[in-house]
């Protein structure tokens, strides 16, 4: 797994309009309708991140959900932090109202 240059951090970021860099990391924050409905959001997200055996850093405060995409191992942004980003957007849609 390799670093991503800012070049190709800006390429992919402008694929995925819900996100920002923010620290170094892509971050995306979300409001659901209540707390169980964030929750369950997490738990899924938990499942796939822990199938890729890539985790985020995240935060929930009753209803709203922040999570963070970025790969210590390379110090910075990977390929992976936005193929998970692309999963939490999938797993988000599936419970938010478009």
């Amino acid at each position: 797994m390799q670093k991503l240059t800012d070049a190709e951090i800006a390429e992919r970021l402008a694929e995925i309009p819900e996100w920002r860099l923010s620290d170094g990391k892509l971050r995306r924050e979300l409001e659901f309708a209540d707390f169980v409905q964030a929750f369950g959001f997490m738990t899924s997200l938990a499942l796939v991140a822990e199938a890729r055996n890539h985790h985020p850093e995240w935060f929930n405060v009753y209803n709203r959900v922040v999570v963070e995409w970025n790969t210590h191992d390379v110090g910075g942004l990977s390929k992976l932090d936005f193929e998970l980003a692309r999963a939490t957007d999938k797993l988000a849609a599936a419970v938010l109202p478009q």
